[in-house]
């Protein structure tokens, strides 16, 4: 009889242990969460045109096939349990819009792969910048959903960079923007002042969730949304409804970053391999240089330059106001310093600032070599009452020791009604 109490007892928690994960799975697969919301834009990234980027063409090697291959299992059953298993600091629940998010990325085979190629480089400058102060590192998927870590992507609103900063954003946070330097486009400066501004919004909330969602939308928005939940402590979920569009999609978003960049092998992804290691070092230039000048005379192709450092939006180093890192290859990096002399006077003229430029004297005619010249010729003025040389002087834009001489005058007396020559070029 005890042994059957036993077996009864055991059914029942059992039975009660998987109503409870039921009730937890429908609950976070609620259809309230799957209300309007707008995908991250980087999930329309134009995967072709990532395909002719430099650092993926030659360093890695990519499945070019990948988006025809089976996409795997997607059950929740699955996903949870991978979730779960996520070394993680940040939550990473399962519902709806995660569950659409996952599976978009899973379908998108060759985007996730081309992504894949380009962490090899990108991930470990996203690291060091979270180590050093202190965030979870799974926050460098946060890259993937801003800008398929693209450096140059510049979203609808003006965001631009791997990490999507608005001007005005990047101008608080120490970055450089103007028609030469974006540094939003610094894989390097950009991804330390990410994880500076992330640590000071999770300072703000408490909350990874709150803070990754405040990345997105601003924490006005944030608030706004907290002020309308109600009293007491809430998380992402529990304000979803009242966040912009764009920001429901954000955070299962990075979750489904985090899943993909994971378990791609589990979905028929192929592993982007790398040919070879890309090892970089960074010179200090203080001297106004073109790439073209660093490419001529360097033999470093134009593509490579401008892959290492897409900061630089006119392919111009104003090293000449203030000093700039350039990230070249490690083994031209002392080169670059041995050679900078010649690099900086091949072709000067055609890339040199001009400093005074005098505006141009009229010029009437050219002559047998085609070149312009000047040629001198005489003007009129009749004297009025008032009018002294050196108001006709100043009139003309010449000296009054012009006008005397060209009207043989020896003294500054003149009458009204006389008639003044005036030379002019």
């Amino acid at each position: 009889m005890k042994y059957i109490n036993r077996i009864l007892l055991l059914t029942i928690v059992l039975g009660a242990s998987a109503a409870s994960r039921a009730d937890s799975v429908r609950q976070v697969s609620d259809d309230t969460l799957n209300g309007s919301m707008v995908m991250p834009q980087s999930f329309e990234t134009d995967t072709k045109k990532m395909l002719e980027d430099w650092y993926l063409k030659n360093y890695t090697v990519l499945d070019y096939d990948a988006d025809s291959q089976p996409t795997g299992d997607l059950s929740d059953e699955i996903l949870l349990e991978r979730l779960g298993t996520l070394p993680t600091v940040i939550e990473m629940p399962l519902n709806g819009p995660v569950r659409n998010s996952i599976r978009y990325y899973a379908s998108r085979k060759q985007l996730v792969e081309n992504m894949l190629g380009l962490s090899l480089y990108y991930m470990p400058i996203f690291e060091e910048a979270l180590e050093r102060n202190g965030l979870p590192l799974e926050l460098k998927y946060l890259a993937v959903i801003e800008s398929a870590l693209v450096p140059t992507a510049v979203s609808r609103a003006g965001a631009a960079g791997l990490w999507q900063f608005m001007p005005g954003t990047a101008s608080g946070l120490g970055l450089e923007v103007n028609s030469l330097i974006d540094q939003r486009r610094d894989p390097y400066l950009a991804s330390e002042a990410a994880a500076r501004y992330l640590k000071q919004l999770y300072a703000t909330y408490g909350d990874w969730s709150l803070a990754i969602a405040s990345y997105n939308c601003g924490p006005g928005n944030v608030n706004k949304a907290l002020r309308r939940a109600g009293d007491g402590k809430h998380d992402f979920w529990d304000i979803y409804p009242f966040l912009p569009k764009e920001t429901r999609g954000y955070v299962p978003g990075f979750i489904a970053a985090n899943y993909i960049m994971t378990y791609y092998k589990n979905h028929n992804i192929s592993p982007a391999l790398a040919r070879r290691p890309i090892i970089t070092d960074t010179v200090h230039v203080s001297r106004r240089v073109h790439f073209q000048q660093i490419s001529d005379v360097m033999r470093i192709p134009m593509e490579e330059l401008r892959a290492l450092n897409p900061q630089f939006r006119k392919d111009i180093i104003p090293g000449d106001i203030r000093p700039y890192a350039l990230v070249l290859p490690s083994l031209q990096a002392y080169a670059y310093i041995v050679n900078e002399d010649s690099i900086v006077n091949h072709n000067a003229m055609l890339y040199a600032r001009r400093g005074i430029v005098e505006p141009a004297s009229g010029a009437t005619g050219r002559d047998a070599k085609g070149e312009y010249y000047e040629e001198e010729v005489i003007k009129y003025h009749k004297v009025r009452k008032g009018e002294t040389l050196a108001k006709i002087a100043k009139r003309y834009g010449i000296t009054i020791a012009q006008l005397k001489k060209a009207n043989g005058l020896k003294s500054d007396k003149i009458d009204v009604g006389d008639k003044l020559k005036i030379p002019a070029k």
